[in-house]
């Protein structure tokens, strides 16, 4: 048997994600579909509004045949260090392809602007003359790329697929990228944020998710729940600066203007610049919330295991199939082992728990989802 690949936060699970397995599992019925999906934080610097076992139970439901986790050091970082994570455990994994959502559809115009950033000497220095023109990072490289290939991609999915293929090309891994256009045909599509938002003001997302999903939208997180506690760690703590993505004096923002906000929102609207987008400050409170050091980000840039979060009988066959041949422990219950990062993983579900009721630390023990099986 073989695989294909997913990575995803499913935060929430919609529709287009539902298309995503469905166009996989049409095109590959033969192949188990595996999922590397983040814990509790995310890429963009935001909170899983429904934990991370319900998650992997609805993805199950909805196609996926197996679901890892991608560590918070990965999930939590910017798009290289979140591809580098997810692209490295589905190698350890033996997929064959990583499928994923691209606005484009282009993947020769993707893998040309990839081997572009890895291969180019002349890159980095474009980067630099746009940076000093007062261009963001990701808008310096944006032009740059332009220059050399007279090609621009701006949209999200494209750009984290061009880190995908980076990864792969650097690391001279033999999973094949594949695409799948991101489009607003698929009945009741919509993308996940639009979801969230609609789910924060309470309203009605019955057109945009699977049915299957609904019973579980309930007891949601939302990083604005826990302003209180990052009022108090950006107020209390000495030095920001410690902190992983905190950088350029920008601690001092936080601290200055924390003590007047009354929300999440309002701070970062007051210190965000055309160089610190949304997205970058988000990551910084997350970092800053979660006690994720420079020292940790330093000791953890490698995948130093495999944790399951679930599977049906495909994906535990697959598991079965190949197993003997990952050099990398797999976890499926949580014991004796030592390891930092999956150490420091219960820590971070420490503090998403804070604001919840459903007692997720003893899950860290001993849940793994089972569908198709005695736990289903």
């Amino acid at each position: 048997m073989k695989a294909i690949g997913i990575i995803a936060e499913y935060n929430p699970f919609t529709n287009g994600h539902l298309y995503h397995i469905q166009t996989i599992k049409e095109k590959y019925p033969d192949y188990a579909v595996v999922v590397v999906m983040n814990g509790h934080f995310t890429e963009r610097g935001d909170i899983s509004i429904i934990d991370k076992w319900k998650r992997t139970e609805i993805a199950l439901k909805c196609g996926a045949d197996l679901v890892v986790e991608l560590p918070f050091p990965f999930a939590t970082q910017s798009a290289d260090f979140f591809a580098y994570g997810g692209i490295t455990i589905l190698e350890k994994l033996q997929v064959e392809k990583v499928i994923f959502g691209s606005e484009s559809n282009k993947i020769e115009d993707l893998e040309e602007i990839a081997k572009v950033q890895v291969e180019n000497n002349d890159l980095e220095k474009l980067v630099k003359v746009y940076s000093k023109l007062g261009n963001n990072y990701p808008t310096a490289l944006s032009n740059a790329i332009f220059d050399l290939t007279g090609k621009k991609i701006n949209a999200p999915n494209d750009l984290l697929g061009v880190s995908y293929i980076k990864t792969i090309l650097q690391n001279k891994y033999k999973i094949q990228p594949e695409t799948i256009e991101r489009t607003n045909d698929y009945h009741g599509t919509s993308s996940a944020s639009h979801v969230r938002e609609l789910l924060k003001e309470k309203e009605d997302v019955k057109e945009y998710v699977p049915e299957l999903e609904i019973p579980y939208l309930n007891n949601l997180h939302f990083l604005d729940d826990y302003f209180d506690l990052i009022k108090y760690k950006i107020t209390t703590e000495q030095d920001l600066s410690i902190y992983q993505t905190v950088e350029e004096g920008i601690e001092f923002a936080l601290k200055r203007e924390i003590s007047t906000c009354n929300s999440l929102e309002e701070l970062i609207s007051r210190i965000k610049t055309k160089r610190y987008t949304y997205n970058k400050i988000s990551r910084m409170i997350i970092h800053i919330l979660c006690n994720f050091t420079k020292e940790k980000a330093k000791q953890m840039k490698e995948v130093t295991y495999i944790r399951l979060l679930g599977f049906n009988q495909k994906g535990k066959d697959y598991l079965n199939q190949i197993k003997k041949e990952i050099n990398l422990p797999i976890i499926s219950k949580i014991t004796r082992e030592k390891d930092s990062m999956l150490e420091y993983e219960i820590e971070t579900t420490k503090i998403y728990d804070i604001k919840n009721t459903d007692n997720l630390i003893s899950k860290e023990f001993d849940k793994i989802i089972v569908i198709g099986g005695e736990n289903d």
